[in-house]
C-alpha cells in the first residue's frame, strides 16, 4: 500500500483555502521482495515442508493485508526478515532463477518490474556459464 497525498483548493466565501487530502492506494501487487520470496517458496516448497508452511504463512499475510487487517509494514517486515533468513533478497531471486533454470533448462517469466528484471539479469549470466 502506498500513501498518496494531493494539494486541494477550495474557494469559499472568495477565500482559498488549501488542504492536504491523504489517502492509501491498496496496490493489489506486492513488492519485488514480496514477489521473490512468494515465487522462492512455491520452487522449493516440494522440498521441504517448512518451505510449504513458510509459503501458507506469508500467503496468509498477504490476504490479512488486502483485508487491512494487518499492516503492510508489519507484513513487510516478515517478507525482509524470511528474506534475510534464506540469504536476502539477490540470494533468494538467484536460488530461484537456479532452480528453474536446472529444472527446465530456460528462464521464462518475463515482466518489467524490479523482480521481472532482476530475475532476467541473474538468468542470463546463469545460462552464459
Amino acid at each position: 500500500m502506498q500513501k498518496i497525498e494531493l494539494m486541494s483548493n477550495i474557494t469559499f466565501n472568495n477565500t482559498s483555502y488549501f488542504r492536504t487530502i491523504s489517502m492509501i492506494n491498496k496496490s493489489d501487487k506486492p513488492s519485488s521482495e514480496a514477489k521473490a520470496l512468494s515465487l522462492f517458496l512455491m520452487a522449493y516448497k516440494t522440498i521441504s515442508p517448512s518451505y510449504k508452511e513458510k509459503s501458507k504463512r506469508i500467503n496468509r499475510l498477504w490476504s490479512l493485508v488486502l483485508k487491512e487487517e494487518l499492516s503492510s509494514y508489519d507484513y513487510m517486515q516478515e517478507v525482509e526478515n524470511t528474506l534475510t533468513s534464506y540469504g536476502g533478497y539477490v540470494a533468494v531471486v538467484e536460488k530461484t532463477v537456479r532452480y528453474y533454470i536446472e529444472k527446465t533448462g530456460e528462464w521464462n517469466l518475463k515482466g518489467d518490474d524490479k523482480y521481472c528484471l532482476d530475475a532476467r539479469e541473474i538468468a542470463d549470466k546463469i545460462l552464459n556459464e
